[in-house]
């Protein structure tokens, strides 16, 4: 069975960091690109950030560049989110995303509001 677990999300204060964390199980982790999304109440999912799938590169959002970082450990099958700079605007929920050319997987994701 395909799980993607997303976790870290929370209440954070402006210019605050945060950092998520998805644990994947049941798929071929190491030969998938990872990616984390975004959706706000009232607004379309965005892609945040991509990461190949040996962690040699990486994409991101104009939004988010200099302030998140995406990365990925294959020995625990867990990809991960660092937030710094956090602004009121970053606050949604966050997924995080398998896919290969054939497969897509998706988490049910984490909520993260940046807020005094």
């Amino acid at each position: 069975q395909v799980q993607l677990v997303e976790s870290g999300g929370g209440l954070v204060q402006p210019g605050g960091s945060l950092r998520l964390s998805c644990a994947a199980s049941g798929f071929g982790f190491s030969s998938y690109y990872m990616s984390w999304y975004r959706q706000a109440p009232g607004k379309e999912r965005e892609l945040v950030a991509t990461i190949t799938s040996n962690g040699a590169g990486s994409n991101y959002a104009d939004a988010v560049k200099g302030r998140f970082t995406i990365s990925r450990d294959n020995a625990k099958n867990t990809v991960y989110l660092q937030m710094n700079s956090l602004k009121p605007e970053d606050t949604a929920v966050y997924y995080c995303k398998g896919s290969n050319f054939i497969y897509v997987y998706w988490g049910q994701g984490t909520q993260v509001t940046v807020s005094s």
